[in-house]
């Protein structure tokens, strides 16, 4: 008699466990189900470097492996816009990829800033010329983000806001390019690669203190793609791409993946 309303009380346990883990799960289904979601930025979001390219997407080049693909396919919003486009400065975005945002606007995601501070052209200088040109280069990308790319971050934060008034807004950073005293024998030098980690680290430094002024998530990529760098001999990052030099310095799919989809996962 006792095992058998041990066995009846374990039951029960196990039935309200269950019910309470599915209905929390259905819960979370729901409310991702309801969000209105936009995916808005640069060739990080847009998925330079992953591949399989959505072709209406033209010049954009909108990977169907993209961080923000990925998360809308597991995670069924009611509407999904992806405006992210490669190559987009900040005044692109403004004027190109707001489109979609309204009252109704639940989540919008964004990554921008590395173009106008010249990430394209401070990387072509390193390649190409000498280490203290690089090193130069890269002093000189940084003088533009204490002097000039806040403003610009400003008015991209304020069109979205006005557009989007209730959106949680997620601001995702850049990853650092190189593993220091790694398995690269060639290419750049070790103080060159040092230099770019910390052009990277600047422009995130100035992108979350933007991003924080405005009540904004800012969500770092460094931490995901640590043991993934360039040179780390497991790298989430193309080098040098002579076949499709604009995948060069762009995260792989398993960047996307591994390194994007997470970062936001945990704070969408």
């Amino acid at each position: 008699m006792k095992l058998s309303r041990f066995a009846a009380f374990s039951s029960s346990l196990l039935l309200g466990a269950v019910l309470a883990l599915t209905g929390a799960g259905a819960a979370q289904a729901a409310e991702s189900a309801a969000l209105d979601y936009v995916a808005l930025g640069d060739s990080y979001s847009s998925g330079v470097g992953a591949g399989s390219y959505d072709s209406a997407s033209g010049s954009c080049k909108r990977s169907t492996k993209a961080y923000p693909v990925l998360w809308a396919a597991a995670n069924s919003p009611s509407s999904f816009a992806f405006t992210a486009c490669s190559g987009a400065r900040t005044g692109d975005v403004t004027a190109n990829q707001l489109g979609p945002l309204s009252a109704a606007t639940d989540l919008v995601s964004v990554t921008i800033g590395g173009n106008d501070a010249g990430f394209a052209d401070v990387m072509t200088t390193c390649v190409l010329q000498s280490e203290a040109t690089c090193i130069s280069r890269v002093n000189q990308a940084k003088s533009y983000v204490d002097t000039t790319l806040p403003g610009k971050l400003d008015a991209v934060y304020n069109a979205i806001r006005n557009k989007a008034p209730s959106a949680r807004v997620v601001v995702l950073g850049y990853p650092r390019f190189y593993k220091l005293g790694g398995s690269c024998i060639a290419g750049l030098s070790e103080n060159e690669r040092a230099a770019i980690n910390s052009g990277s680290d600047y422009l995130n430094a100035a992108t979350a203190k933007r991003a924080a002024d405005h009540g904004f998530t800012f969500a770092s990529v460094v931490p995901a793609f640590t043991g993934h760098e360039i040179c780390s001999g497991s790298a989430w990052l193309h080098s040098v791409n002579w076949l499709n030099i604009g995948e060069s310095y762009h995260p792989t799919a398993s960047g996307q993946s591994g390194g994007y989809l997470p970062s936001f996962r945990n704070v969408a």
